[in-house]
């Protein structure tokens, strides 16, 4: 009985509509939140873009390339197609994720909200096409993906302590909830909405509700 119950507990509190258990608390824990204020202009994608300068530039792996069992290859996949957002936000300060993460030599096209990535060389199965944060899962499996990877992928760091080149205490929030595991765990679940913060003060989670069709 009592392992049922414990299996119970450890396989509740899937997040962003997928099936992978996550670790969350609540988001009273975390004390007092700042406003993150008025979202951004519409991007080409139809999320908001980010107000603050990009984290990083974009990084990828070069054509035929491999990182974490995640290919770049000629064309995108779609057998697998689903997207998350991620915010993140460093001293109270938001910070851009910047188009073509994952795309090596990424070419884009003006539009009127902004820089869309239309080709490159390679395609990794994570990438972003605009800078919306808008992480676009295109793989040739089903799988479960995480944050982790898509750093990776980015060649930025990512843990507790440092998010890209920003270093400082990292508070991880998951569709409006606490991460409590490490950052580079969280799922890029459908729809998930990730938000990274290092330092203080802490930020208030941005939510979107309008996905434009994605």
């Amino acid at each position: 009985m009592a392992v049922a119950v414990v299996l119970a507990v450890v396989l509740t509190g899937k997040g962003g509509g997928g099936n992978t258990p996550t670790t969350v608390a609540p988001l009273s824990t975390l004390g007092k939140l700042v406003s993150p204020g008025p979202l951004g202009p519409p991007g080409p994608e139809g999320p908001p873009i980010e107000t603050g300068a990009a984290l990083a530039p974009a990084g990828s792996s070069p054509p035929g390339g491999v990182v974490d069992g995640i290919e770049c290859e000629p064309t995108e996949q779609v057998v697998f197609h689903i997207h998350a957002r991620l915010t993140i936000f460093v001293n109270g300060h938001s910070m851009r994720v910047p188009y073509g993460i994952g795309i090596a030599s990424p070419q884009t096209q003006a539009t009127p909200a902004g820089p869309f990535v239309v080709a490159g060389q390679c395609f990794s199965w994570l990438h972003t096409h605009a800078a919306d944060g808008v992480i676009h899962v295109e793989s040739p499996l089903q799988r479960t993906y995480t944050l982790g990877n898509f750093f990776d992928i980015w060649h930025q760091p990512l843990s507790r302590l440092r998010v890209g080149p920003a270093r400082g205490h990292v508070t991880a929030l998951f569709d409006g909830k606490v991460w409590t595991a490490s950052p580079r765990t969280i799922p890029l679940d459908a729809h998930a909405q990730i938000q990274l913060e290092v330092g203080r003060p802490l930020v208030a989670p941005v939510q979107i509700s309008n996905w434009n069709g994605l």
